[in-house]
């Protein structure tokens, strides 16, 4: 599909709202503008100049962000950024088309009336197969990222359910769905490496040997997270909508090699 606001897959469009699946690789925006900078020198060399054989990593939307409004300047209109997925995650990604329904799609989320499906392959199997994580979260801040990380002996303010919905003995993992109750940054890749559990490719909170491991025997070459399903009522209409993005072929054929 030709779309000018996004080089994504649609997923669902209508006059309001409009879903994409993001691929792996792809920001939900863009960085902000002292890690821009720091990648440019990073690529630039003793040169100064950005090779254009190395491009800037792309986003979901076309257009420059306003990071004050979370709204892209797309071609043929701006599109205003809902939620976020983590740049190595793939997936169902929301927008909307002005500003008074982002305003509403916004409240669904601080009201927790938006069901976000997650499908993250991990390490080992989280006991019971079935249950919560409530843990308390909090963030490091450095110039150039950003470090989420469980402190055990405070207020829990981060909430998951998750199932296991498919176990494979050969290498001790497990096919896990998580549903989050709260956004926080990096949430489902810091609990389940906190509950002993860390998610498939993760290469900041994961086991970086058996990752190295699991390139070599089923491919995996990122992270093994994606959001296959939106549950929502339409911010206009207050009609139900399920939007499902179904797994990649590259994480499907990771599992038939488990099998």
């Amino acid at each position: 599909m030709n779309h000018k606001a996004t080089r994504c897959q649609v997923l669902f469009e209508d006059d309001v709202l409009l879903i994409v699946n993001k691929p792996a690789g792809v920001l939900s925006h863009p960085n902000p503008h002292p890690q821009r900078n720091a990648f440019k020198r990073a690529k630039a060399g003793k040169s100064g100049i950005v090779p254009k054989s190395i491009p800037m990593p792309r986003c979901a939307f076309e257009g420059d962000y306003d990071f004050g409004n979370r709204c892209f300047s797309a071609p043929g209109g701006p599109i205003w950024l809902i939620h976020r997925l983590d740049q190595d995650a793939s997936g169902a990604l929301l927008a909307a088309k002005n500003p008074v329904t982002a305003k509403k799609c916004r409240l669904l989320f601080e009201r927790f009336q938006v069901d976000r499906a997650y499908l993250a392959l991990l390490l080992r199997q989280p006991e019971p197969q079935r249950g919560r994580w409530h843990d308390h979260m909090a963030e490091q801040k450095r110039p150039k990222f950003i470090r989420s990380f469980v402190e055990p002996r405070k207020r829990p303010n981060s909430e998951v359910m998750y199932r296991v919905k498919r176990y494979f003995p050969r290498l001790r993992m497990s096919l896990v769905e998580f549903n989050l109750v709260t956004g926080k940054t990096h949430q489902i890749r810091v609990q389940s490496a906190a509950h002993g559990c860390p998610v498939a490719g993760d290469g900041v909170y994961g086991n970086f040997k058996f990752n190295r491991k699991l390139r070599k025997e089923i491919g995996l070459r990122r992270l093994f997270l994606h959001a296959h399903e939106l549950k929502m009522k339409h911010p206009v209409t207050n009609a139900p909508m399920t939007i499902e993005s179904p797994l990649p072929k590259d994480l499907e054929e990771c599992l038939l090699h488990l099998s």
